[in-house]
């Protein structure tokens, strides 16, 4: 099965980016349009994220979303047979600053939120970092498929470790200098997060990248991507947040890496993945103890 799958997608990745791109379209029409895939969940995150806006707004922004959700898989499937001097040229980040931490022997975390195109940022920072890159990944069910994707993901030599090893194996790759990518916006059990607003409402947030940055006296990075001006065209930005997560007070960076990525989702808010459910947990005063925000006034 794992050779009949590959071969299409691989026969589907030799097709030009303007084919695949008008395909995206047709699949992101059908998708809003036709079949309404999580329509009515973008619609209510988005209706929380930018109440201001009309709902004319918020459906420019929902349809030019799948877009670029649609966008991304067939990207995803083009990475099976893309060049790296076509990659180089569609993709471009601004890394000197990380680089200079990792000079100096520094371990650095890299958190980022779920923009498009994920799949990219991985092969960027591969590339590009000059110590080892880790990534951590979701195992898709299919076998066959999360080959496809292992394959595709390891290109470039990084660490792989799933989200049911990380526990298990995480302890042995930093005894030496590393740098390792999460997605820290992610929703996470109630009871033992991080409570804070996120856009208007209470969220739970991870504590994990945080408590890892703190105990392992990481240096962190926030990690930001930008669409160009042509279709299929990213720029990538680094921004040291500090040198050493250890000296910070409980809840700072977590507070911080917030505020960073509200305000790339405002810039850029059909970049970010709307399915997802962020605001699914409601707050309850039994998780006072875990409040880290301010309250409003």
């Amino acid at each position: 099965m794992y050779y009949v799958i590959y071969g299409l997608l691989y026969l589907m990745s030799l097709l030009p980016f303007w084919f695949l791109y008008l395909l995206s379209d047709f699949v992101a029409f059908l998708l809003y349009n036709v079949f309404g895939y999580r329509k009515a969940v973008v619609m209510y995150n988005l209706s929380i994220a930018f109440p201001e806006k009309s709902m004319k707004e918020k459906k420019i922004i929902a349809k030019k979303f799948y877009r670029n959700l649609t966008d991304t898989f067939l990207e995803t499937i083009k990475m099976i047979s893309l060049s790296d001097k076509e990659f180089e040229k569609r993709c471009t980040i601004n890394i000197a600053a990380t680089n200079e931490l990792a000079a100096r022997g520094i371990s650095i975390q890299l958190h980022s939120g779920h923009q498009m195109n994920w799949e990219y940022m991985n092969w960027i920072l591969a590339k590009n970092l000059t110590i080892p890159w880790i990534g951590i990944y979701q195992p898709i069910s299919n076998k066959a498929i999360n080959k496809i994707f292992y394959q595709i993901r390891s290109r470039y030599k990084t660490v792989l470790i799933s989200t049911r090893e990380f526990k298990t194996k995480m302890h042995q790759l930093i005894k030496k200098q590393y740098a390792l990518g999460l997605a820290a916006d992610q929703n996470t059990i109630r009871e033992k997060a991080y409570w804070q607003y996120f856009f208007s409402r209470p969220v739970p947030f991870i504590t994990g990248p945080e408590k890892g940055a703190t105990r392992n006296k990481t240096a962190v990075v926030f990690f930001n991507v930008t669409r160009g001006e042509k279709r299929g065209y990213f720029h990538f930005e680094t921004t040291v947040i500090t040198e050493n997560a250890a000296g910070m007070e409980r809840g700072v960076l977590t507070r911080m890496y917030r505020d960073f990525l509200e305000n790339i989702i405002r810039e850029h808010p059909d970049n970010y993945l709307w399915t997802h459910r962020r605001w699914r947990h409601d707050y309850s005063p039994e998780f006072e103890k875990n409040w880290i925000d301010t309250r409003p006034a």
